[in-house]
């Protein structure tokens, strides 16, 4: 709808599902002399959002073609180090200017304080604001930055190569002498009004040396004002330098406009993002690697099937930055009828039933990636290639493109054959190219291990069992805390500054059972503040991990994360291995109630798989569990009165079976009564935590038996 109307204009029909929408607009002569006297000349803008949490995203797949949109939300933004190449030569004289002043101004506002950022203006000449350097985003800066943008004045030639060719020395000097955040997105925000008529005039040669300069390192977006600029040289070279292009009219509105294009670009969320499947079921398949994910875009791939008996497509999703790894997976059902089934729905129905959108998605995104490389390419016998397919590919699926001519039937009219002007798929976000993943580092194969899991844990109505392996026994007892008790299951902050708390759910007793209620663990928080501070909170739904950026993940999703000495991997539905500088390992498992009884509620189980890496002081209820020799661990004769000897009180104990993992084993254990009263130093009370986050000590546990 145009300028955000709240109503579409007449004959809009849009259908919907869950996952589908089709818009139709087509309006009779009597609606659109309502809309405009002499037709409709104008564009159709359809705005829309997608609702997404960090995941695999949507892979959507019909007879034989699948469409996989990417665009998670939620993820802290990476700091930017940008720099502005503004055109401030004779032709900006007037609005474009001012509409350009008036941009930036708003543009230097939005900068966030861990940006850092450049002007350069050029004309004939060179001015850069800040001599070899980027500074960082303070109240004076961007003072000082507005006032400079404001004294601009129009005037002399344009000399684009020069002004291109500070830019990216400027923006290489910098990354290459500054100890930047390795997670920082480098950018370049070009904008032009005109052709070059001052220094390097000749197109191939400013592309040329464009990219030499810029080597890979960073992206250039480019923006052209008004009717004079030469748009095929900004467009060539956004796509060979991994940006994207943007052409407005001189109008009342480029203001807008301008920032609008900013905001797509101002929120980098992810850098190298890579998206795999496996070669033998797929072919044809557009674009797959994206060197930056902005907030607000949505990144699509498209391709064929090859193995279409196969039920399901695999999809994995890597992203990286130097302070994270995130790889995502998942398997789609192919072909799955309700989920993409479009009969019935109003607005959806085609009538011709062949009528793919899925394959069209595709053939779309294809004649896009031709049109791109022919812009890029230098070769005559290439771009004639490049061209014919694309053409051909367009008159199957009847896109008007520049090289074909779009045939009125009713007046049984030809349009003027297309100038080079003529609307063509858009090329805006398809700028990023190709490039092999160098040094990608590839994730564990997390999946194909069996986890290996020690019997000390707590799980279930809080059952807790701790493991002496030397001695072959374990001991068990169970905690009755209340509903938002938060017991302290691991603490040892002191030395190896890990903790873990488990936070108590309440759920009624099953009928003619002796207790009054039950509580399951509904949050379990791991703190670890070494090398540096960082938390995690699970929850049956899901894992919100914070290590100064705040992540969240679906319990229901397949992934790993890893950070420079955490590692968290999840197995969707199953459980949540999270490992602590290779030496400290714990493994939650996840209880999901397909339809749980009033007594059952969605909760996890806590145990220990790996403790190399807690001191000999750790406490809380699963403490220490440094093996107690055989000397130290005397049980007494198997008698009526069985006890266990610890720190010399002596604690009556029973033989007991207990179910642990999901109830799918059983453990053989001393069992100590009432609240493991005598085998704990104090009550359970002295090892509660006042909050999830609390790391403060408090009495150990079984220390020595």
């Amino acid at each position: 709808h145009r300028n955000c109307d709240v109503s579409p204009p007449p004959s809009t029909i849009i259908g919907h599902t869950k996952t589908l929408a089709k818009i139709t607009f087509n309006p009779s002569v009597v609606e659109q002399t309502k809309i405009a006297r002499n037709g409709i000349l104008g564009d159709f803008i359809i705005r829309y959002d997608v609702s997404r949490e960090l995941s695999v995203g949507d892979v959507q797949i019909l007879n034989g073609y699948f469409v996989h949109y990417f665009a998670p939300t939620d993820l802290p933004p990476l700091p930017k180090n940008v720099v502005f190449v503004l055109d401030s030569s004779a032709s900006m004289v007037g609005t474009k200017l001012k509409q350009t002043k008036e941009a930036l101004f708003t543009i230097l506002q939005d900068l966030r304080p861990e940006d850092h950022f450049n002007i350069i203006g050029f004309s004939n000449r060179i001015k850069v604001w800040q001599q070899d350097r980027l500074v960082p985003v303070t109240p004076n800066n961007i003072r000082d930055a507005k006032k400079y943008i404001h004294n601009m004045s129009p005037t002399g030639g344009t000399n684009i190569n020069e002004a291109l060719q500070t830019g990216a020395k400027l923006l290489n000097d910098y990354i290459a002498q500054n100890d930047i955040d390795a997670r920082s997105v480098s950018l370049i925000i070009f904008l032009t009004d005109g052709r070059p008529t001052v220094g390097e005039t000749q197109s191939s040669k400013i592309l040329t040396n464009t990219k030499d300069a810029i080597r890979d390192k960073f992206c250039l977006f480019t923006i052209g004002i008004g009717n004079d600029v030469d748009h095929k040289l900004l467009e060539r070279m956004a796509l060979e330098n991994c940006g994207m292009t943007r052409l407005f009219q001189e109008d009342e509105d480029a203001a807008s406009h301008l920032k609008g294009f900013y905001d797509e670009i101002g929120t980098p969320l992810l850098s190298d993002i890579r998206v795999d499947y496996p070669e033998d079921d797929v072919e044809q398949v557009t674009q797959n690697f994206f060197p930056n994910y902005f907030n607000g875009s949505e990144i699509i791939i498209a391709g064929k099937l090859i193995n279409r008996t196969s039920d399901k497509l695999h999809v994995e999703v890597t992203a990286s930055n130097s302070k994270k790894y995130i790889l995502l997976k998942t398997d789609v059902a192919i072909d799955l009828p309700s989920r993409n089934d479009i009969r019935g729905v109003p607005g959806l129905e085609d009538g011709k039933g062949d009528n793919n959108y899925i394959e069209r998605a595709w053939s779309y995104l294809t004649i896009k990636e031709l049109l791109n490389s022919r812009l890029k390419s230098d070769d005559s016998q290439e771009k004639d290639s490049l061209m014919e397919k694309a053409k051909s590919m367009a008159l199957a699926y009847n896109f008007v493109t520049p090289f074909t001519v779009l045939k009125m039937k009713e007046a049984g009219l030809h349009s003027e054959a297309p100038q080079e002007e003529f609307i063509r798929p858009s090329t805006d976000g398809i700028g990023e190219k190709l490039q092999s993943l160098q040094g990608h580092r590839a994730p564990p194969e997390h999946d194909k291990q069996r986890i290996k899991i020690s019997k000390t844990s707590a799980d279930g109505d809080p059952h807790f069992v701790i493991d002496f392996p030397s001695s072959k026994f374990s001991v068990c007892f169970n905690i009755d805390g209340e509903p938002g008790d938060i017991l302290r299951l691991v603490s040892d902050h002191k030395e190896s500054g890990v903790t873990v708390n488990g936070q108590l759910i309440g759920a009624p007793a099953p009928p003619n059972g002796h207790k009054k209620h039950r509580t399951y663990f509904s949050t379990i928080t791991i703190l670890s503040n070494k090398p540096e501070r960082s938390y995690l909170e699970i929850t049956p739904k899901r894992v919100i991990l914070d290590d100064g950026e705040r992540l969240v993940l679906s319990c229901g999703r397949s992934a790993v994360v890893r950070s420079r000495s955490l590692e968290v991997s999840i197995s969707a539905y199953s459980n949540v291995t999270v490992t602590i500088r290779d030496s400290i390992s714990f493994v939650i498992l996840i209880h999901h109630y397909k339809k749980p009884a009033p007594y059952q509620r969605n909760h996890l189980g806590f145990y220990i798989s790996s403790s190399k890496g807690l001191s000999s002081d750790s406490h809380g209820l699963l403490g220490s569990h440094q093996e107690a020799g055989q000397n130290q661990s005397e049980v007494l004769k198997a008698n009526p009165t069985n006890t266990l000897k610890v720190k010399g009180r002596l604690v009556p104990v029973v033989w007991k079976q207990r179910r642990i993992y999901n109830g799918q084993q059983e453990v053989s254990c001393w069992f100590a009564k009432n609240n493991a009263d005598k085998l704990i130093d104090g009550s359970y009370k002295d090892y509660l935590a006042s909050h999830p986050f609390d790391t403060g000590t408090s009495f150990g546990m079984i220390n020595s038996l």
